[in-house]
């Protein structure tokens, strides 16, 4: 009996499924999916990245960096925190209140606010506290606080999700951290001449860094009346000798400026926390 037409059909339906859960159901799930609000707000997220930075992600593709670095902060649960912002005038009540509740605040440390009441707790345990403080005229925030080991690292305030790469094409989230998380690097690092240093010598401003040197996107040159205004400020070992300069190609100011631009410190629907 001839068979071929059965396993071509079966080896069909085999590609056909495939395609179907790993190009078209994710298209479907994610690929037209619009531009998002900021959570309390009109501003539109993600915003556009500005020439240089969009430029800066081409380079950042074609030199391999989502090898060793991810973009995709991850988020093990959410706490919240009750925060007293004023004090009122009713303060034996608020110190009655603060005792009820085994606060850490005193009534010792009510002359300086903002001050945390409770950290960590859940939603219950939040409103119970902000409940308590309802009739001594004192007026609490409750705070929400993603956690997670990569908050810990301070890799980011909250978890990455599919808006945070409306704006990006190709999307570069990674799947490796030999180097750390870069998700929220442009409010780790926002100068881009810490970045341009990093890029050239790894190093000389990480000690322990593992990241090999960039440096033919930069250009090594002979110091002819004026130094340059882009030259790198280098020290020790990492410094050209004297009459020499190192300055950035036009790629290692377009990586700096999209390294720099990295940043996802906005609450989102789905990726709720309280803005500072």
């Amino acid at each position: 009996m001839n068979y071929g037409a059965l396993i071509f059909l079966v080896g069909f339906i085999g590609l056909a499924s495939s395609w179907f859960g790993l190009v078209l159901a994710p298209q479907l799930q994610l690929g037209r999916q619009p531009i998002t609000k900021i959570q309390g707000g009109n501003d539109p997220y993600p915003s556009r990245r500005l020439g240089l930075a969009e430029q800066g992600l081409q380079v950042y593709r074609a030199n391999g960096c989502v090898s060793c670095h991810s973009q995709q902060v991850q988020q093990s649960g959410t706490v919240f925190d009750v925060v007293m912002t004023e004090l009122g005038t009713n303060q034996p009540a608020v110190v009655a209140a603060l005792a009820k509740l085994d606060s850490k605040l005193t009534g010792a440390s009510l002359s300086s606010l903002p001050q945390d009441v409770v950290r960590g707790v859940n939603k219950l345990q939040a409103d119970e506290v902000n409940a308590a403080f309802k009739d001594t005229g004192a007026k609490v925030a409750v705070q929400i606080r993603p956690v997670g080991p990569d908050m810990d690292w301070g890799w980011g305030r909250r978890a990455t999700v599919a808006a945070d790469f409306l704006q990006d094409s190709p999307v570069m989230p990674g799947s490796q951290r030999l180097g750390p998380d870069l998700a929220n690097v442009g409010v780790r690092k926002p100068d881009v001449n810490w970045h341009l240093v990093h890029l050239y010598a790894p190093k000389s401003v990480v000690p322990d860094s593992t990241m090999p040197p960039y440096r033919f996107l930069f250009e090594k040159r002979k110091i002819d009346r004026h130094a340059s205004p882009d030259a790198l400020q280098l020290t020790g070992e990492a410094a050209p000798e004297a009459g020499y300069e190192i300055v950035p190609t036009a790629e290692a100011k377009a990586l700096a400026a999209y390294l720099a631009s990295l940043r996802a410190d906005v609450p989102l629907f789905e990726a709720p926390m309280t803005a500072k």
